[in-house]
This record gives structure tokens, C-alpha cells and sequence, in this order.
């Protein structure tokens, strides 16, 4: 499942972290520091990057709980957003590929 998730633009440890979220209940980031083996500090940025992808999601308590989103809506999430991109390059081929042209005839000219 790492490799999985790696695939799709993860970092190790935060495939590693959301990995662990989804076979546990809400954990402490204290918690998860200790079962990952891994600082608090390398923790909290993997912990904000996946709040960021929608992949994790963080309790008001505090100290916070964090809980892995269900991985079906993590996979809609990466798919949208890859449609999306494509779109956008698919929208903006003409330009982009101009752009090109000018780079390349600039640099076969020099």
C-alpha cells in the first residue's frame, strides 16, 4: 500500500503516516511520533501536507487527534485532481506548445 500511495505523489512518510491513521483509531500526533519511529517535527509537516490533500483530518481538542479520511474519497480526490490538471493542459495546449516553438527556433537560431 506505501508504494501505492507513493505512486499517486506521496512522500514516504506520509504514505507511512496515512497508512497508520487508517488501521488506527484517532491518534495524538505524541502517538504517532512513537509508533512511526520518527520526530515530532518531520510528524507535524507530514501531519499538515495531509490535511492539505484532504487525506487527514485533525480533531478541535486539544492536544489534537488525527484520523485518516476514508481512502475511497482519498482516491475521488486524486482523480478529480488529475482530471482537472489534464484539463487544464488540454485547454491551454495550443499556447503551451507555441511557447515551445518559440523556445526551440530561439535556441536553434543561437
Amino acid at each position: 500500500m506505501l508504494k501505492t500511495l507513493e505512486s499517486l505523489g506521496l512522500k514516504h512518510l506520509d504514505a507511512e503516516v496515512y497508512v497508520y491513521l487508517a488501521q488506527h483509531d484517532p491518534q495524538k500526533a505524541r502517538d504517532i511520533a512513537e509508533a512511526l519511529e520518527t520526530y515530532k517535527r518531520q510528524l507535524y509537516r507530514s501531519l499538515k501536507s495531509l490535511q492539505r490533500k484532504g487525506m487527514v483530518s485533525a480533531s478541535q481538542e486539544r492536544p489534537a487527534r488525527f484520523s485518516a479520511v476514508a481512502f475511497d474519497k482519498v482516491l475521488d480526490q486524486f482523480s478529480k485532481a488529475n482530471r482537472e490538471e489534464a484539463n487544464r493542459i488540454e485547454e491551454n495546449r495550443e499556447k503551451i506548445l507555441s511557447v515551445w516553438r518559440s523556445m526551440m527556433t530561439e535556441n536553434s537560431e543561437s
